[in-house]
């Protein structure tokens, strides 16, 4: 839990009025600035208290984070408990198996940019829900939140001691675990995505962990033209998500 986050950028800014107002304690606008008017209209009718500070006033609270001329000040981010989560997408075998919800593991993402990307990411493409472990984890950070443009805020973010613990666990709900790696055994287009899937995804540069690969059903990987080894990891997540949703999705 983060006491006193910072929410930074218009359109995060917006996006934390319109889903959860009533966690917020204000709203930080940068006076003389142009194109704010939207952001107070919508926290005046959500009822939240707007203050105006100069430029210097903001760069207080936002640190070295860039504010578009908008804060929010939230009191408290809580991580998800990873069981009442999976409570929630994954009470039975059976619904697993007939709904097949889609997970994303994230292993070791320290850059936060780099995080909030993927939780963008993983919202477009109708991920469930996300677990990190507690150790080289970019926290759920006002750089993060930025980067995810308030997309943070629609999905469950859980917190594990380590990702391997709890990958038996959701195998046992009837999840196949795909670990991403440049040495993937198996490409993309030949692996079943028609099931109930949860990816997961190395840190920048490392990779998987190794006792998190090892739990992993099978490696996959994204097959690449020319001399290119791997591609940023959020750029994998948009590739590997995305075709792994193409099976949930109908055909028109």
């Amino acid at each position: 839990m983060e006491r006193g986050l910072v929410i930074a950028g218009r359109n995060a800014v917006r996006e934390a009025l319109q889903r959860e107002p009533l966690h917020l304690e204000k709203v930080l606008l940068q006076r003389g600035a142009r194109g704010l008017q939207h952001l107070r209209k919508i926290a005046t009718r959500a009822g939240v208290p707007v203050q105006e500070l100069p430029s210097a006033g903001l760069a207080r609270h936002s640190g070295n984070t860039p504010h578009q001329g908008a804060l929010a000040l939230r009191a408290t981010l809580a991580y998800h408990n990873v069981w009442n989560m999976l409570a929630r997408i994954a009470p039975s075998l059976d619904k697993v198996r007939q709904q097949r919800p889609r997970l994303l593991l994230l292993d070791g993402i320290q850059d936060p940019r780099n995080f909030g990307a993927l939780v963008r990411t993983a919202v477009a493409a109708g991920v469930a829900g996300i677990i990190v472990p507690q150790r080289r984890m970019a926290p759920l950070s006002t750089a993060m939140i930025k980067a995810s443009s308030g997309m943070a805020m629609r999905i469950p973010i859980a917190r594990v001691g380590r990702l391997a613990e709890i990958i038996p666990p959701l195998k046992e709900r009837g999840f196949h675990v795909y670990g991403a790696s440049a040495l993937g055994m198996e490409s993309i287009w030949e692996v079943d995505w028609a099931r109930p899937v949860a990816l997961v995804l190395g840190g920048e540069g490392a990779g998987l962990r190794k006792d998190t690969e090892q739990s992993c059903d099978c490696t996959v990987a994204i097959p690449m033209a020319g001399d290119t080894e791997s591609l940023n990891v959020a750029v994998a997540a948009g590739v590997l998500l995305f075709v792994a949703l193409r099976p949930m999705t109908p055909e028109r």
